[in-house]
C-alpha cells in the first residue's frame, strides 16, 4: 500500500477550531489516484484543512490504476481508521479497486466506519452496487436510479428512467439553503452563499436511508435540488455534497477558500467519526448577503519528494544559465533566511539548485 503522510509547517486557517490531545485525535485516510478532476491539488487541500485543526491524524493512501503492477496488492487498512475520505472517481478512465478492497470497504461502513465522498467521488464506481447505496445519490444516468427533489418543503422521489440524468451547468454562486437541522449545520445561518459551486440535477441512485441536509434552488428549472446529503449505510455513516470542486487548471478557487466549505468538511468528518462535533462555526461564517473566505496553506512533506529551494542559509550549488553578458548580473539577495529575486529586465534566466 502507498501512504504519503506530510508534516505540517504552517497553515492559517480556520484557528477558531478546538484543539485537542493526540491520543483523541480522530484517525482519517485519504483514498485518492486517479479522478476526472485535479485528484493530487484535491488531497493537498483535504490534507492541509483538517491537519490545521489539530483534530485530525491523517494518512493518504493512492490506490493504483487497473493496469498498475501494485493494483493486486494494494490493501488500505480501512479498519484503522476512524474515517474514509474517498478522492476517487473512475469517470471516464474505467479504473475500479480490486474486489477484495471493495469487500473490506462494505465490511468497514457496514461496521460503523464513516466515508466522505469527497465532490466527483460520487461521479465513480457506477457498477458497484453497494457503493451506490453508500452514496445514495451520485451523477449516473436517468436509467440508474430515482432522482430528489424538494416541493413545498418536502423530498419528492422522480422515479428511475423519469426526467433526465444526472448533470450540472457552468459552477455559479449558489445560495445554500439549510434543510435539515443536523450537527454538521446546527448553528449555521438558514441561507449562505457558497461561490464557484456545482449545481447537480437529477442525482440519482437508491437513495435508501438517506437524509438531505441542504438544497439550492436552480433558477432555470426552478426546481429544488439536493447539495449535501448523509446516508446511513448500516452502521457506519456517509457524507456527500457538490462542495469542493477543483479542476486541473485551478489553484485555490474560491470554492476552497470559502469558509462555509473549510467548516463543513472539518464538522463533517468529527461527525462521520461518531465523535461530538466541536468545531465551532467561524464569526465571519458566510451569510445569504455576503461571502467570507480563509487562504489555505499547503502542507509539504520532505518526506515524498518536497524540498525547499533555498536552504535559509547557502546558495552553494546555485547557478544561473544565461547568456555570457549577464553572467556577472545579481540575480538574487540573501537577508537572513529569505531570498529575493532581484528584476533582470526581459531576458529569460533560470535559475536552478
Amino acid at each position: 500500500m502507498k501512504v504519503r503522510s506530510f508534516y505540517l509547517l504552517v497553515v492559517l486557517l480556520l484557528c477558531s477550531g478546538i484543539s485537542g490531545e493526540s491520543k483523541d485525535k480522530i484517525t482519517v485516510l485519504i483514498i485518492d489516484g486517479y479522478s476526472n478532476h485535479d485528484w493530487r491539488y484535491t488531497t493537498e487541500v483535504i490534507y492541509s484543512i483538517l491537519m490545521a485543526t489539530d483534530l485530525f491524524e491523517v494518512d493518504i493512501s493512492t490506490a493504483p490504476e487497473a493496469d498498475d503492477p501494485d493494483f493486486s496488492t494494494w490493501n488500505p487498512q480501512f479498519h484503522e481508521y476512524n474515517v474514509i475520505v474517498q478522492n476517487c472517481n473512475n469517470l471516464g478512465n474505467e479504473n475500479y479497486w480490486p474486489q477484495m478492497v471493495q469487500q473490506d470497504f462494505e465490511s468497514y461502513l457496514n461496521s460503523g466506519g464513516g466515508m466522505y465522498a469527497y465532490h466527483s467521488a460520487n461521479n465513480a464506481f457506477s457498477t458497484w452496487e453497494e457503493y451506490n447505496r453508500m452514496i445514495g445519490l451520485g451523477w449516473r444516468k436517468a436509467s440508474e436510479g430515482d432522482a430528489i427533489e424538494i416541493i413545498d418543503g418536502k423530498i419528492s422521489r422522480i422515479p428511475v428512467g423519469e426526467g433526465k440524468g444526472t448533470s450540472h451547468g457552468p459552477r455559479l454562486d449558489i445560495v445554500v439553503e439549510k434543510f435539515t437541522d443536523h450537527p454538521i449545520n446546527t448553528d449555521f445561518p438558514q441561507q449562505w452563499i457558497s461561490p464557484d459551486t456545482e449545481l447537480y440535477t437529477y442525482a440519482r441512485g437508491p437513495a435508501e436511508n438517506l437524509q438531505v441536509l441542504s438544497t439550492t434552488l436552480d433558477t432555470t428549472s426552478g426546481k429544488n435540488w439536493p447539495v449535501e446529503w448523509v446516508v446511513q449505510y448500516g452502521k457506519g455513516r456517509v457524507y456527500s455534497s457538490t462542495f469542493g470542486h477543483i479542476w486541473h487548471n485551478e489553484r485555490m478557487p474560491a470554492s476552497i477558500r470559502c469558509v462555509g466549505f473549510q467548516t463543513t468538511l472539518i464538522r463533517t468528518v468529527q461527525w462521520l467519526a461518531g465523535k461530538e462535533v466541536t468545531y465551532q462555526k467561524p464569526d465571519d461564517f458566510p451569510t445569504s448577503d455576503n461571502f467570507s473566505f480563509r487562504p489555505v496553506e499547503l502542507v509539504r512533506e520532505p518526506a515524498q519528494g518536497w524540498h525547499p529551494l533555498y536552504n535559509g542559509s547557502s546558495l552553494d550549488g546555485w547557478k544561473v544559465n544565461c547568456v555570457p553578458d549577464d553572467m556577472e548580473k545579481e540575480y538574487w539577495k540573501q537577508r537572513m533566511d529569505i531570498l529575493s529575486v532581484i528584476q533582470w529586465g526581459i531576458r529569460t534566466t533560470i535559475i536552478s539548485g
